[in-house]
């Protein structure tokens, strides 16, 4: 365990400290010039921009010189479809053909289209074209399932060869935390009679999850895209859950919700008080699982930069005084980054049981 410990340190310094030298490399930029003329370091806009979705994969920014991964541009305006790289927009400062993507105002982030007016003067047209590009969320997505096929189809080939011996490599990793969801978050959540349909989606999402959750924390390719702490992911994953929870939903499950026995007939009529506190609730538990993944680990992420972005802060005032902040800036991102290790495993572990008690729940059966 303290070899584990030890090598996860190391590992978590040498990232850090590459994270550093890309952020000391981004702040370049008017790095010798005088006071007057010096680009001020925006720490908001820098923790925004690496949280945020984004049509290129950032690698570092060098004094003037963008170096990112341009990813598929897919959009389908009035019924023609256009594909093109992100390259093509130059970084949001020139348009490619009709289209251009935003970095300021209402639409930034978004790929608009341009119409030229009768005067000669351009104009965003209010019929934005239907974006399915490839962006860097999508991309990680894709990248963290096929690394989950790839490692169970592995894993599941190597029990097959080695069937009735003892597990090694990889199967010896895995075994345990897939014992672990079944026996302490399926099992004892759903039950034993009913807990095996659940367990592939309760399995899938803790491994993604998970799998994500380490990535967002590598801050170089392929890893550092903002997955769990995305609220479109953390709402498609909570929509599972809603729709498996009500489909599932039996008899008794029902019954408890809209007309629950030993309940006084007051709290049911006129104004039936309890059956709707207990609709909401239907809708306000997934609710709950969207926002706590995205809002916990989007504030891990954050606090880490923002942690860097002292370096640079203080640096503006003095170039002493950000040199005498950074070991402390380091010293806590270190230890974020470390706590930032649990905390992958312990959402992934809470949505998971949580998703696993509204299934028993929905599944159980009336005393």
């Amino acid at each position: 365990m303290n070899n584990i410990l030890h090598g996860l340190a190391k590992s978590m310094l040498l990232a850090l400290i590459i994270f550093g030298i890309s952020f000391s490399l981004m702040a370049e930029d008017g790095h010798h010039t005088p006071d007057t003329t010096k680009k001020k370091f925006d720490a908001g806009k820098m923790i925004m921009e690496h949280i945020a979705d984004a049509h290129e994969w950032h690698i570092a920014t060098i004094g003037h010189t963008h170096i990112s991964l341009p990813l598929p541009v897919i959009l389908i305006d009035n019924g023609s479809f256009h594909v093109f790289m992100s390259s093509k927009f130059h970084h949001g400062l020139e348009a490619y053909k009709d289209f251009r993507l935003m970095t300021e105002g209402a639409y930034k982030g978004k790929i608009v289209k341009i119409e030229t007016l009768a005067d000669g003067t351009e104009s965003i047209s209010p019929d934005l074209p239907l974006d399915f590009s490839i962006t860097k969320n999508v991309a990680a997505i894709f990248f963290s399932v096929f690394l989950m096929i790839w490692i169970f189809m592995s894993v599941a080939g190597a029990y097959k060869k080695n069937a009735g011996h003892a597990p090694k490599g990889m199967q010896s990793f895995l075994e345990p935390i897939i014992i672990f969801v079944r026996d302490d978050i399926a099992k004892s959540s759903i039950g034993e009679k009913n807990y095996e349909k659940y367990l592939p989606y309760l399995l899938t999402v803790f491994f993604f999850i998970f799998l994500n959750n380490l990535l967002g924390l590598v801050p170089f390719l392929p890893g550092g895209a903002n997955v769990t702490g995305n609220i479109a992911v953390t709402l498609v994953l909570a929509l599972f859950t809603f729709a498996i929870t009500t489909f599932s939903g039996n008899k008794a499950y029902w019954l408890h919700i809209f007309n629950a026995p030993g309940v006084p007939w007051w709290l049911k009529l006129p104004i039936p008080l309890l059956p709707i506190v207990e609709l909401l609730g239907i809708f306000t538990k997934p609710f709950v699982l969207m926002i706590r993944l995205f809002a916990n680990m989007a504030a891990g992420h954050i606090i880490i930069l923002a942690f860097m972005s002292l370096i640079f802060i203080f640096g503006n005032m003095h170039e002493g005084i950000g040199l005498a902040v950074s070991p402390i800036s380091l010293a806590f991102s270190i230890f974020m980054g470390l706590l930032e290790l649990l905390v992958a495993f312990l959402q992934a572990f809470v949505f998971t049981l949580l998703s696993a008690i509204y299934f028993g729940l929905a599944t159980e059966e009336h005393h």
